[in-house]
């Protein structure tokens, strides 16, 4: 009985999922929607020092028929942090969402702002990279051996002292 059970909850569920895959299939985009067209869909922010500057600033234009209302962007991780427009952008207005990296860690770093609207397409992926630099080269990796100081041959060049 337990078996039938299950396998008529699974059943369903599956038949359910199919139904509503289907209709999501079959509904045409919408023609007046907004659409985000980035200016590009990267930042590269180059080599930087150690606590530099880390805002920068995706620029994007809706040039779709509907005003674009972006309901939420977020970071990859705690490290960035995006900030979008708050009004609504009307057709053919340009905007920007800025976005923070924490500059104090060192090393390079590719990370990704996933930006949900109601655009068509609704979710955009958007990527910052760059190398922050350490202050001191010969800190730049704790595991790195420190260079040892040379030792001067005191041996005559004869092989004997």
């Amino acid at each position: 009985m337990k078996n039938f059970l299950l396998s008529a909850a699974l059943l369903t569920g599956l038949v359910y999922a199919g139904n509503v895959k289907a209709q999501d299939a079959a509904a045409p985009p919408d023609p007046n929607a907004p659409i985000l067209k980035m200016k590009s869909d990267t930042i590269d922010y180059g080599t930087i020092a150690h606590n530099a500057d880390g805002y920068r600033y995706f620029k994007f234009t809706n040039v779709g028929k509907e005003p674009l209302i972006i309901k939420e962007a977020h970071g990859s991780c705690g490290c960035t942090v995006p900030t979008p427009p708050k009004e609504p952008i009307q057709p053919g207005q340009a905007s920007e969402i800025k976005v923070h990296y924490a500059t104090d860690r060192v090393g390079r770093f590719v990370k990704t702002v996933t930006v949900t609207s109601n655009a068509n397409p609704g979710t955009k992926v958007l990527y910052i990279m760059g190398n922050v630099l350490p202050d001191d080269p010969a800190t730049a990796n704790p595991n790195t051996p420190k260079p040892t100081p040379a030792v001067q041959n005191t041996t005559p060049a004869g092989g004997k002292k």
